[in-house]
């Protein structure tokens, strides 16, 4: 398997490997079958937040049909609307195996033509959903790598499933990844994830991982219903928190505290929403910092 290159300086892969707290933010392109005034109102929106945000110290991941639901291409919108305004340095779309083969690797090919030095590739759910062109991510990646060794690539974890058959992947040579984002986690589960992270650290996982967390902006049962359907929702102690009078960002920042408590430096905040996610982070990092 061709190795990657080393990552140039101020890249996503270089920031991932400094001794120091990354908050990274995970956005939503649109869903398709908006109507144009919506989907384009929409992308405005997201070119002025992806720009705000990128002045932060923080890298960006945009998803690709993220909980099942079909979404607008993100490269697309990355090079026509932002080329020259925000390094690709700091973007890392998501690319899952849920399109035909060729679109996927021409889909590379694209990203590394543009400037772009990592991808973010993962499987994608089963049970929505176009099937898989590949039956596991790691086959995409492999392809990929060979084509674009320069080309960082990142795969996936779920600290709520096994931790030594979680690691035991993420050893793999076949894993192809530099870096490997997470299943989102809770402080209400900390002690699974914990179990995760002694068992990485045991085994001396190289690839650093970035711990996914939710902004829950509220306790509406019926959000917690839905996400249930792809993560553990800790339902009734999220709404605990919110009767105590505790803010979205106070909670979310529970959990960024708690796992740094364990060692883990480095998350991405996924549900900052379409409009002003950067008045959010803002408010969250606030709070980290009080």
């Amino acid at each position: 398997m061709t190795a990657p290159t080393s990552p140039a300086e101020g890249s996503l892969l270089v920031r991932l490997t400094e001794q120091r707290p990354l908050v990274a933010v995970e956005l939503r392109p649109p869903k398709i079958g908006l109507s144009a005034a919506a989907s384009m109102d929409t992308w405005i929106d997201m070119y002025h937040s992806v720009r705000r945000l990128a002045r932060h110290d923080t890298v960006l991941f945009l998803t690709d049909n993220a909980v099942g639901e079909s979404e607008e291409e993100n490269l697309r919108h990355l090079v026509t609307n932002l080329a020259g305004d925000v390094s690709p340095a700091k973007l890392a779309p998501f690319l899952t195996c849920k399109h035909a083969l060729e679109y996927c690797l021409m889909y590379a090919d694209r990203a590394a033509s543009h400037g772009f030095q990592a991808l973010t590739v993962l499987g994608g759910d089963r049970t929505v959903g176009p099937p898989r062109c590949v039956e596991y991510a790691y086959m995409l990646r492999q392809m990929i790598r060979r084509r674009h060794p320069s080309l960082g690539l990142g795969g996936w974890a779920n600290p709520h499933r096994d931790p030594g058959d979680q690691v035991g992947y993420l050893l793999r040579q076949k894993f192809t990844g530099d870096f490997y984002l997470t299943q989102i986690v809770s402080h209400h589960d900390i002690r699974q994830v914990e179990r995760f992270v002694e068992e990485a650290r045991r085994r001396d996982v190289p690839s650093p991982g970035v711990f996914g967390v939710f902004l829950y902006r509220s306790a509406n049962p019926a959000t917690f219903g839905k996400l249930q359907r792809f993560f553990p929702v800790p339902a009734e102690a999220v709404t605990r928190e919110f009767e105590s009078g505790l803010s979205a960002e106070e909670i979310c920042a529970r959990t960024v505290r708690a796992l740094r408590d364990i060692g883990v430096d480095k998350v991405y905040v996924s549900n900052l929403g379409f409009r002003k996610p950067e008045d959010r982070y803002r408010k969250l990092i606030q709070v980290l910092e009080a």
